[in-house]
């Protein structure tokens, strides 16, 4: 079963960045894309953006592009999510997951229902 540890939140200034880990064991990593999602209380966990192997195509949400960077490491088995001019709405739970398929196949998936496991994730929290 594949296991997914997410690592790298923490508390910021709006305008400051933070770089986040995902490590994952269990599949073969070089197989799936990957993908970032957030969630705060309340609300349900969204997309964030993708990355596929081996063409390295990135997807994002519109309120992230130009901030956000999506990147992999395959020989690490990890990929990162590097945030840049964080605002206090980035504040959320990310949480990292993979998946057969494109880039565009693993944004349609429903967060609630067609993943087999979730990592603990890690606490992004931005303050104005």
């Amino acid at each position: 079963q594949v296991q997914l540890v997410e690592s790298g939140g923490g508390s910021v200034q709006a305008g400051g960045s933070l770089r986040l880990s995902c490590a994952v064991s269990g599949r073969t990593f070089a197989s799936y894309s990957v993908g970032w999602f957030r969630q705060v209380p309340g609300k349900e966990r969204e997309f964030v953006a993708a990355i596929s192997w081996p063409d390295l195509i990135t997807i994002y949400i519109d309120s992230v592009k130009g901030r956000f960077t999506i990147s992999r490491d395959n020989a690490k088995n990890t990929s990162y999510l590097q945030m840049n001019s964080l605002k206090p709405e980035d504040t959320a739970v990310y949480y990292c997951n993979t998946a057969p398929g494109s880039v565009r196949s693993i944004k349609r998936m429903k967060p609630s229902t067609d993943f087999a496991s979730w990592g603990q994730g890690t606490q992004v929290t931005v303050s104005s």
